[in-house]
This record gives structure tokens, sequence and C-alpha cells, in this order.
């Protein structure tokens, strides 16, 4: 666990410090595309913050080949390399895609690609365990094509989703973390080398989810973009792919015992073929109600809309964190929720809780108006909107005249618990109109 934790650590470590750079870049090359109908931020901000994450990856799995603990996953299996080589193919195309805005088509073949390269070296899926009917063997057609289709729909799945500031870095973030407790479990549990890369790819994956956050987490200043939606998108299959067909059952001694007995301990091989759909239930979700939305519409599958469920959060009334905060509660909610039920089955707390906690997802979801206040000693570590209105705000917003109260307006939050914002703001912190801003020519240059 030590070896792993230094492999996030390190990970997360320069995905962080490069982005900085890699947002200068980005701005001085011009990969900052004007506002689009469908994005709900209001100034242009730079993409190609996937360069940073997929620097990330690479440190990472060079970290992790010089670790005692970990190096056995290079030495005994070609996964990493294979990852490698289909992650830098499609960050290749992200990042072109980033900057010159590349066909839906000519992306879906690179995503094709990408899973055939490392499905030709070796991550595929070789067999499927089914319950009730046992461990069905796969043909090498039969793997391809279902591994081909697992890394193009979770691609998507994590593209699609990526709509709001930290919305698909945090939720693959959770993702990543379910994934790898029950990776280590196997790993560790019941010493199954064969769990071991895909424990490492989730290790790494959350590192660069971690490192990417504090700089994309609203109001973000810089995008991941294609380049890194598609790439953490792929990480995430590879280490579904990497586990699922690897576990032996006969290490696992299913078949001892009654019945019951031995279905329960078949859990750990049935779950991988739920784990991957639940971590990424709430962007699949999205994926399939997009295509059948814009199928009934008479528009092509790959036609961006605003009609994402992110979308709909802000529309009925939440505002841009909330509607975040909601989706990360959703995703934590089905991925922890299966991983608790394959350590325990049998105890009937954890479907309680899941249902309890499912009902209080549903009343966040009908009180879009809500703003809890905290306590007076914990505001110094919330947001400004969820402090108590204090006596001297009054004043200061009364000498800053009616231009304060319009602006707080025109962002969806009531004038009385908003704070004149200066109107010299940059970047994707800047709120409202660009005639806001104050004219930045130089004194006496004519009208």
């Amino acid at each position: 666990m030590r070896d792993y934790l230094l492999t996030l650590c390190v990970t997360a470590a320069v995905t962080y410090l490069l982005t900085g750079p890699v947002r200068k870049f980005a701005i001085a090359t011009g990969a900052m595309p004007e506002i689009r109908a469908r994005d709900v931020h209001r100034e242009p901000t730079p993409r190609l913050g996937g360069i940073a994450m997929f620097f990330g990856l690479c440190t990472g799995l060079l970290v992790a080949d010089h670790l005692q603990n970990l190096n056995s996953v290079f030495e005994l299996s070609n996964e990493p390399r294979a990852l490698l080589s289909g992650a830098a193919l499609i960050w290749l195309i992200g990042v072109l895609d980033d900057k010159f805005e590349l066909d839906a088509l000519i992306k879906l073949g690179a995503q094709m690609i990408s899973a055939g390269v490392m499905v030709m070296q070796g991550l595929t899926i070789l067999w499927l365990p089914i319950p009730g009917v046992g461990t069905v063997a796969l043909t090498k057609g039969q793997g391809t094509l279902l591994t081909v289709a697992l890394v193009v729909l979770t691609i998507n799945a994590v593209n699609f989703v990526d709509g709001l500031d930290g919305l698909a870095a945090g939720m693959v973030c959770i993702a990543a973390a379910a994934f790898f407790l029950y990776g280590y479990r196997l790993w560790y549990g019941y010493t199954i080398e064969a769990a071991a890369p895909a424990t490492l790819f989730a290790a790494i994956l959350m590192g660069m989810c971690l490192g990417f956050l504090p700089h994309n987490m609203h109001p973000a200043r810089i995008f991941m973009g294609d380049s890194g939606s598609m790439l953490i998108g792929l990480i995430l299959a590879a280490s579904a792919i990497s586990i699922t067909g690897q576990v032996d059952p006969d290490v696992l001694k299913l078949f001892e015992g009654s019945t019951r007995e031995a279905t329960h301990a078949a859990l750990p091989v049935f779950i991988p073929l739920v784990l991957p759909l639940t971590i990424i239930a709430i962007p699949m979700a999205d994926l399939v109600l997009a295509i059948v939305r814009r199928t009934w519409n008479g528009q092509s599958p790959f036609a961006a809309d605003r009609g994402h469920l992110h979308h709909r959060l802000l529309e009925i009334g939440h505002s841009h964190s909330r509607a975040v905060l909601i989706m990360y509660f959703w995703s934590a909610l089905i991925a922890f929720g299966t991983l608790a039920y394959s350590v325990h089955s049998t105890s009937m707390w954890i479907v309680l809780v899941v249902v309890f906690l499912s009902a209080i997802g549903l009343v966040l979801l009908l009180l879009p108006r809500f703003t809890p206040r905290t306590p007076r000693w914990a505001e110094s570590f919330v947001p400004p909107r969820y402090r108590r209105r204090r006596a001297g705000r009054s004043a200061a917003r009364a000498d800053a005249g009616p231009d304060a109260v319009a602006v707080a307006t025109a962002v969806g939050e009531p004038a009385e618990e908003r704070v004149p914002v200066p109107a010299g703001v940059n970047g994707a912190t800047a709120i409202g109109h660009r005639s806001r801003f104050t004219d930045r020519r130089k004194a006496g240059t004519p009208s």
C-alpha cells in the first residue's frame, strides 16, 4: 500500500505542477476556443490540460517501475506498456482536437485504433465469468470486439460528462478510488498477482485527477479538453479490462462447502462484470440518453447540445458547484455501494444504508434553492455563499451602488448575499459581459 500511495502522490504532484505551465502554453498557442452555445462558462478558457495529465501518467509508471514491490508488474506483464501505447495515441489525437477541432468520426476511429493497439499487446478480455453459467472462454475475435467496445463506450461516456468545471475529473477519481480498493483486495487479500496491473492503473488515475482538480474546480482556470477526457476514459477502461477475466476461480476455492458459500465466494469473480458499469453508471446513462435524444430529434449522435444531466441540474435551479457535488454524490453512492456489496453481500445493513443515502440524494435534487448556512467557527473553510450575512456587507453594498446588485443578479444569486465584484478580474473568473470590463486603452487614445 505504501508503494501505491507513493506512486499516487508523485503522479498528483507532477500533474499539479505541470498544469500551470501548460495553461500558459495553451494561451500562447491559441488553444482557447470561443464560447459555444452549449457551454456554461462565460469567458474563453484554455484547454490542453490533458498534456499535464499525460506526463503525470508517464511519471507514475516510471516511479512504479523503480519500486521494489511494484516492479514485478512490469516484469511479469506487458499490460503497462500496452496502456502507455494506447494512451499516447489517444492523447495525441486529443491534443490535435483541442487545437484544431477534429471531426467526430476521426476521433471515433482513433479510439478504436487505440483499443486495438492495447489488444495487440495483450491487454484484452480473455474470458468472462457469468453467474449461473460459469467461466466462458472467448475467442480472439470475440475478446477483441468486446475490448474495443468497452474502451470506446467508456471514453465517450467520460467525454460526454465533461461539461462542468471539475465534473469529469472528480467522477473519474471517485471511480478510480472504488476500483483501486477492489483491485487491492484481490491482489492483497486473495494474493492474485493478475490484479496488480489494474490496481496500479487505478492508483495512477487517481493521482492524475487529484493533481488536475485544483486547477479545474469552479471557476476553472484550465480545461482538460479531449486530450484529458479521452485519456482518463481509456485508463479507466484499461483497469476494468485488465482485471476482468484474470481472476482464477481455483485460487479463490469457490466450490468448497455448500452452494450458498460457493456463490458468496464467487462474488469477487462476478463483480468485475458489474463494477466497471456501476463506476461509470452516471456517465454511461448520460451517453445513452444523449444518443436517444439526438436520434429522436433527427440529429447526429455526435451533435453537441445542452441536454446532458449536468445541464438539467442547472436548469432546475442548482448552482454550478452544487450540480457538480450532486453528480459526485450519485457516482460515489453507486460505485462504493457495489464495492461494499461485493465484500459483505449477506449484510442487510448495506442495502439499508444505500437506500437511506439515495433518499438524501433525492431530497437534494428537489431543493435547488436551499442554501445551507455553516456555523460561525467553520465559515473560513467554506465558500462565501454558505456564510452567514454580516452587517458590514450591507453597508459595503450600499456604497457600491446599483452596479453590484446587477452583477449579483446576473449570476443567479440573491443580491443581498453577494459582495461587489471588481471589474478587473481575469480569465475564467470573470463574471458578466465583456462590456462591464474597464476600458484598457491607453490614456489619450482617441475613441
